[in-house]
């Protein structure tokens, strides 16, 4: 494989190059029928058959655009899933991909042939034989002869449906309308849509604004007046969004699908293959954006010994992955590329690239988040009233943090018997005194947010009910807790975790613990950044938790500053400051400031 990592990702031919040193290892993937692609071991909910078509099918991510945009790289690769294609949707081939059923994983992959069909019918539609369009068309129907979630999968029809319509096939009106009429439903203003049921998340980025921008470029002659609020919403979203990116081109790792990595830069290019720009967010600063974030990703240690891409997130770990994550999943994160689409002279690609730094504080209570970012935009944190989740894996750790960082990330819990097990990093974890589970924040009863503070109240476990409040100073933020239980309890504090060895950095001699009479502490600090978290009103001591292997998003090997104390019957009130800083800086006390703020609670 070509060295990805050497790619400067700089101007329209370094990010083609990118996509054929990310396609070239798919090639011996491919079964020989060429409609499946097999990466690795590994499994979601669907069968091995369905996970091979979906692997085959996120690549087109990459190389649809590639065609629009009259790549000449794109041929050899197309000449292989072209094959596919046509096999795939063969009955009567070995490579058939099968009948679908309702809610079919099949339904998801549709929809980038239906941009195929879209934009270059050249290539998915006029190649075929008319048998052989006979048979895409028959196989591609079948969504419209099925139920879908009520969600952002609606728009893998609108797709599949807006196909057909590109190439003169017939198209179900009525689904049409239904799918489009629901994404009206699923808006709730300020640019955001909701997933099913009340998510707020990336999938209103990488989904509903995505395709929502495909089908406006696709479609603005024929519903203009629709397609200027997809425009307008995309507008509108756009600076939000940009408050989620520090400079280094990171993302803020927050909810569900994190496999899916440079999706996350997926928007920005949407927004330039739709045309569309916003305040303070011109072509130099959305190029910016996406080719930083691809920067970041690619210098990341996320792909196995042949150059394909794995599942996890910092790296290859399937502790956080949901169960719709299989192997080829992490393709999806080809959308970055539909500014292939675009040739050399459009003004994206003439745009030189610029940074764009959001405001260093941004309140956003469509998605209960206070957006935070120090003076050099090193980091963002970003502090959540919680966002509670509906059935998919470690759903209280992807949403429920009191903080999330762009640079140390956060951690999952293995197992709640121990504090290293449960890696409680950026929450509060409390237990009955005795042999109990530990409990943290999953859900809130109630919650407010302002442009200071956030604050919730939740319950962890039955007697146990606690009133919580984050404020966010500058690198600092203050926690203050009042707890009311009925029972002996413990309770534990956790600040970020910290990356504790690895090249450049001398394991553990770099950690640092603090604990005195007057002066209660944890830190650690070291070339991944500093961390600590330091004790005003109700904690016993500090200690340092090595956290369980393959825990954290970003790091396979961390620490984590914790703060303990103990829970009588009654009321009891706990207050400690938070550090984090992305170097190697760690004060040795509290600021007058932060302990004056602290104290005002």
């Amino acid at each position: 494989m070509l060295d990805i990592k050497k790619n400067p990702l700089k101007t329209r031919q370094d990010l083609v190059q990118a996509a054929v040193q990310l396609m070239t290892p798919l090639i011996s993937c491919l079964t020989p029928e060429k409609s499946r692609m097999i990466v690795g071991e590994g499994s979601a909910h669907y069968s091995e058959d369905v996970a091979g078509m979906e692997g085959f099918s996120r690549v087109l991510w990459a190389l649809v655009p590639m065609l629009i945009g009259r790549c000449p790289e794109a041929e050899p690769f197309w000449a292989h899933w072209r094959e596919g294609l046509i096999h795939g949707t063969d009955p009567a081939h070995p490579g058939y991909w099968g009948d679908i059923r309702d809610t079919d994983q099949r339904m998801v992959e549709m929809a980038v042939i239906g941009m195929g069909l879209c934009f270059v019918p050249e290539r998915f539609w006029d190649e075929l034989s008319a048998t052989e369009q006979d048979h895409l068309y028959a196989w591609l129907n079948q969504i419209n002869q099925h139920d879908m979630p009520k969600n952002n999968w609606r728009f893998f029809r609108i797709l599949v449906n807006t196909g057909f319509l590109r190439v003169g096939r017939p198209v179900s009106e009525e689904r049409l309308q239904e799918d489009l009429d629901m994404m009206e439903n699923h808006y709730v203003g300020d640019g955001w849509y909701f997933d099913y049921p009340t998510k707020r998340d990336y999938y209103t980025i990488w989904a509903f604004h995505y395709y929502s921008l495909v089908y406006a470029a696709a479609m603005r002659d024929r519903e203009p007046e629709r397609c200027a609020r997809f425009i307008e919403r995309a507008r509108l979203i756009a600076p939000r969004f940009a408050c989620w990116f520090d400079r280094e081109g990171r993302a803020l790792p927050y909810g569900r699908s994190l496999t899916y990595r440079f999706a996350q830069s997926g928007f920005w290019g949407a927004m330039a293959f739709a045309g569309v720009t916003a305040e303070g967010l011109d072509y130099g600063a959305i190029k910016g954006l996406l080719l930083g974030n691809l920067r970041f990703w690619m210098s990341m240690p996320i792909f196995d010994r042949d150059g394909v891409l794995t599942v996890g997130y910092g790296y290859p770990n399937l502790c956080a992955a949901e169960g719709y994550n299989a192997p080829g999943s992490p393709y999806w994160a080809m959308k970055a590329f539909i500014p292939l689409a675009l040739p050399e002279d459009h003004p994206f690609w003439q745009a030189e690239e610029k940074p764009y730094t959001p405001p260093r504080v941004f309140l956003d209570e469509q998605v209960r988040l206070l957006l935070t970012r120090d003076e050099e935009n090193r980091q963002v944190v970003a502090y959540t009233a919680g966002n509670h989740g509906w059935e998919h894996m470690h759903e209280d750790e992807k949403y429920e943090k009191f903080a999330y960082s762009t640079h140390f990330a956060f951690s999952v819990t293995k197992e709640s018997t121990t504090l290293s097990k449960g890696a409680y990093d950026s929450m509060l974890a409390v237990k009955r005194a005795g042999k109990d589970l530990w409990h943290a924040r999953s859900g809130c009863d109630s919650f407010a947010l302002s442009e200071d503070r956030v604050s919730c109240t939740w319950t962890p476990m039955e007697g146990v009910r606690i009133s919580t409040t984050v404020v966010p100073l500058g690198m600092w933020h203050i926690r203050k807790h009042v707890i009311d239980a009925d029972c002996e309890a413990e309770a534990a504090e956790g600040a970020f975790a910290v990356k504790k060895d690895g090249p450049g950095a001398r394991p553990c001699d770099r950690i640092v613990t603090a604990l005195c009479e007057n002066d209660r502490m944890a830190a650690a600090h070291g070339v991944y950044g500093s961390s600590a978290v330091f004790a005003i009103e109700g904690y016993e001591k500090g200690e340092i938790v090595h956290a369980e292997p393959n825990t954290s998003l970003m790091y396979p090997r961390t620490v984590i500053p914790m703060l303990r104390a103990v829970l009588h019957p009654g009321r009891t009130v706990l207050l400690c400051a938070v550090w984090a800083d992305t170097e190697d800086h760690c004060p040795d006390e509290l600021p007058e400031e932060v302990l004056r703020s602290a104290r005002s609670l």
